[in-house]
């Protein structure tokens, strides 16, 4: 038997259809299920297909935990997410991650199984994560004692005269489930219930927000890299692209809702039973009215404004990645990045066909009569980046530990080498008197370059290999510097095969290895991972070491062998 169908193409009347109590959304079909283990409970379980007391009990449980989360430090951890296709893992990953969930990535796994069901379909693997995800979310015991409820006519109700339950109230700001609340207010879920909200916003956010990034990555508009900081200024062209894309493009075009009694909506009757289409990219009066995506008011969806921050997160960190620096790190071979000392150096590298070229600190500073490493080169090192600055070079700067303990005052070096011409900088963690600097410290000196020039590619180098400190906190170290914001992660002097790939697999980030003669081939390095490899002062020791071999060869009377560049050539550079 079909039934009627109602289609809603009005903005206006598709907000009134929202607004509408009689109004629910469809339930996809699908037989008894095994409780916390399979689809069919978790449908029936959820507050996306349920109405009335029940769906505002549960959709309070959701509430309460999107108020655990700080909308800034979402939109933050976006942006370290890398350049993928699909967003989706890492949508839900970073929310379990933050509302301290057990396994955040075992986490994504499982709700990627249930979100492919989710709207309708049975799948024995989903019902098999569903179970997962319950023992994985579900909090510890039961919270509620269930031989004091009764049924009622939307679920177990508390019977009149029985102990009182906890309820929400805020905490610091953020609403928690703590404090007494009456026998008739809403009722602490036992565990399964609350495990079943926590699948809800999870699935949901993970579809919508991932769709969200895909649509509005793919839009054909300028964005201004971002800052970090949600109200930011600079923010607001990848705001209003969002709201652009939730109003013309959104992830979910069509909201299905279907009468769960009589009633009428846009001067039309609709009986109980019949199904009603919203069109989601019904247009508004004003670019200022609310896209439809993610419910408009009242029956605004409560975790829109964390979508919307992972989402703007995730394309400020895409705009700033796909600068043709970060570009060069995911081609199919390592960039391998020769290191100049100065312009005519960098210069006959390029002319050779390298595509971006470094600097070294030790050919910096033993050019201009200083010793390496020991923060006293600030000045030599900016002076070559302008001057390289005004060449076409595509170029990075070693600028050593930031030549301070300041994270502000290495952001602002940092921010006057980006403004000299240059795409990326080297932030190491080894001091000038041999020591590893704190984690935090080096990681905060990370975190202020990039909110103070985001379209800078950092690469992160930890020096527990390069000398011989505290080798087993290496990866701590990189997790600590990826977690801050940094683009790529560097080990120079780690040539061990096994190592290598371990890091290499267990970090997004691309990895960066000093290359040794002594050490792995370039191809062995492709194998592991490695998507650079630099030549660090290799190149500067070398051009030394053929100057005295050739005035040698000239005193001792043999001729010099190598190859020569002619004058013409140099002053051709």
């Amino acid at each position: 038997m079909n039934r009627t169908v109602h289609e809603i193409p009005r903005y206006e009347d598709a907000r009134a259809a929202l607004a509408n109590a009689d109004l629910v959304p469809e339930t996809p079909p699908a037989a008894e299920g095994k409780e916390g283990a399979s689809m069919a409970w978790l449908r029936a379980a959820v507050p996306r297909f349920s109405s009335g007391e029940t769906h505002a009990r549960r959709r309070a449980l959701v509430e309460a935990e999107l108020a655990r989360l700080d909308v800034a430090r979402l939109r933050k951890a976006a942006t370290r997410w890398p350049e993928a296709e699909d967003a989706a893992p890492y949508v839900v990953s970073t929310l379990a991650e933050a509302l301290g969930y057990r396994d955040p990535h075992a986490v994504a796994e499982a709700v990627g199984t249930v979100s492919r069901v989710y709207f309708g379909g049975e799948d024995p693997k989903a019902d098999a994560a569903v179970a997962h995800l319950v023992e994985l979310l579900s909090p510890p015991g039961e919270l509620v004692d269930e031989s004091l409820r009764q049924p009622g006519p939307d679920g177990p109700r508390e019977p009149d005269g029985a102990r009182q339950l906890r309820g929400p109230r805020k905490v610091d700001g953020a609403q928690q489930w703590d404090g007494p609340r009456r026998p008739d207010g809403p009722l602490y879920p036992n565990r399964t219930e609350l495990a079943a909200a926590r699948i809800c916003l999870l699935v949901q956010a993970r579809d919508a927000t991932a769709a969200l990034v895909r649509h509005t990555a793919a839009a054909p508009a300028d964005i201004t890299p971002a800052t970090g900081d949600a109200a930011s200024a600079d923010t607001r062209p990848i705001e209003q692209l969002l709201h652009e894309t939730l109003r013309n493009d959104p992830p979910v075009r069509v909201l299905r809702r279907v009468a769960a009694r009589d009633t009428r909506v846009a001067g039309r009757d609709i009986a109980a039973g019949e199904l009603v289409l919203l069109d989601a990219t019904a247009a508004g009066p004003t670019d200022a009215d609310e896209p439809l995506a993610f419910g408009a008011p009242p029956r605004v969806c409560p975790g829109r404004e964390h979508a919307m921050a992972l989402a703007a997160g995730a394309l400020a960190h895409r705009q700033t990645s796909v600068t043709p620096f970060a570009r060069l790190h995911r081609k199919g071979a390592p960039l391998l990045l020769p290191n100049a000392w100065d312009c005519a150096s960098a210069a006959a590298l390029a002319k050779a066909g390298f595509e971006a070229v470094g600097t070294t600190s030790l050919g910096v500073a033993a050019a201009a009569g200083l010793p390496d490493g020991a923060g006293v080169t600030a000045d030599a090192t900016l002076d070559l980046a302008r001057r390289l600055g005004r060449t076409p070079l595509l170029f990075t700067v070693d600028m050593e530990g930031g030549f301070s303990d300041d994270p502000e005052q290495v952001a602002d070096l940092a921010r006057q080498l980006s403004a000299a011409g240059a795409a990326g900088i080297n932030l190491e963690d080894g001091r000038v008197d041999g020591s590893l600097s704190l984690i935090d410290q080096h990681a905060a000196k990370i975190a202020a370059v990039k909110a103070a020039v985001p379209e800078l590619f950092v690469n992160a180098r930890t020096d527990t290999y390069w000398l011989g400190r505290d080798r087993a906190a290496t990866e701590e170290r990189l997790a600590a510097y990826q977690q801050a914001g940094a683009d790529g992660l560097f080990v120079p002097g780690l040539a061990e095969l096994d190592r290598i790939r371990d890091i290499a697999t267990r970090f997004e980030l691309p990895l960066n290895i000093l290359y040794s003669p002594t050490g792995p081939t370039l191809d062995e390095l492709a194998a592991l991972g490695v998507r650079r490899v630099s030549l660090g002062s290799l190149l500067y020791r070398r051009a030394l070491g053929e100057a005295v071999a050739t005035a040698r060869a000239v005193r001792e009377g043999r001729r010099p062998t190598g190859d020569t560049l002619s004058y013409g050539e140099v002053q051709g550079l």
